[in-house]
C-alpha cells in the first residue's frame, strides 16, 4: 500500500526507515488480526497500527543514548567527500519527486502534530473521524490542529502561490471588485 509508504517517509524522512515501519505495520497487523472489527475501516486501522509503530520506535531511540566515535566525526569533517556536501539536504532530494520542492519544505516545517493531520487528511482523504481513530484524539482536536496546520502553509506558501500567478482575493467583498483588479 503505497499510501501507508508516504505516511511513513513523512513521518521518518527516511525511505529505509519508512519501509521497515511499514513492515513491521504489515507484521503486527497479521500477528494482531483477530483484533480488527470486521465492517471497520481497514485503512484506517493499518494507520493506526503503523503510527503506533512510530511512536513506539521513537522513544525507544530517544530513551537510548546514541554512541559516536569521536575519531569518525573528526574524520568525517575533516574528509572531501563529496557526499558530506549534499547530506544536509539529502531530506528534501528523498522527497522531490513526490512533491514540489516548496510545498515538501513548508510540510517539513509544520510541528509533527499539524503535519500528521494534513498528511492524512489532505493527502490521504481520510475524514476527520477516521482521524481522530487513527492519532487518538478528539474530532475537535483534528479541526484545530487542521486549521492551524493550513493557516501556517497559507503563510509559509504565500510568496510561492504568487510565483504562480495565484492572487489573494481575501478581503475583497465583490465580483465586481475582482473582475476590476484583473482588468488593471
Amino acid at each position: 500500500m503505497e499510501a501507508l509508504k508516504t505516511f511513513a517517509f513523512h513521518l521518518t524522512y527516511n525511505d529505509a526507515e519508512a519501509e521497515d515501519l511499514v513492515q513491521e505495520t504489515y507484521l503486527k497487523a497479521h500477528k494482531f488480526i483477530d483484533r480488527y472489527v470486521s465492517g471497520t475501516n481497514a485503512k484506517a486501522w493499518l494507520f493506526k497500527i503503523l503510527k503506533n509503530a512510530y511512536i513506539n520506535e521513537y522513544r525507544k531511540k530517544s530513551k537510548a543514548p546514541k554512541k559516536i566515535d569521536f575519531e569518525d566525526i573528526v574524520s568525517w569533517q575533516d574528509s572531501d567527500d563529496p557526499k558530506k556536501q549534499g547530506f544536509a539536504d539529502l531530506r528534501q532530494e528523498l522527497f522531490k519527486d513526490r512533491m514540489g520542492d516548496e510545498v515538501t519544505v513548508a510540510l517539513n516545517m509544520l510541528p509533527i502534530d499539524f503535519r500528521t493531520v494534513i498528511l492524512l487528511c489532505d493527502i490521504e482523504g481520510f475524514t476527520y473521524e477516521e482521524i481522530s481513530k487513527i492519532i487518538d484524539v478528539p474530532i475537535g482536536t483534528v479541526r484545530s490542529r487542521l486549521f492551524r496546520a493550513r493557516n501556517i502553509l497559507k503563510e509559509l506558501l504565500k510568496s510561492y502561490a504568487e510565483k504562480l500567478g495565484f492572487k489573494d482575493y481575501r478581503g475583497l467583498k465583490h465580483k465586481n471588485e475582482i473582475f476590476s483588479e484583473e482588468e488593471e
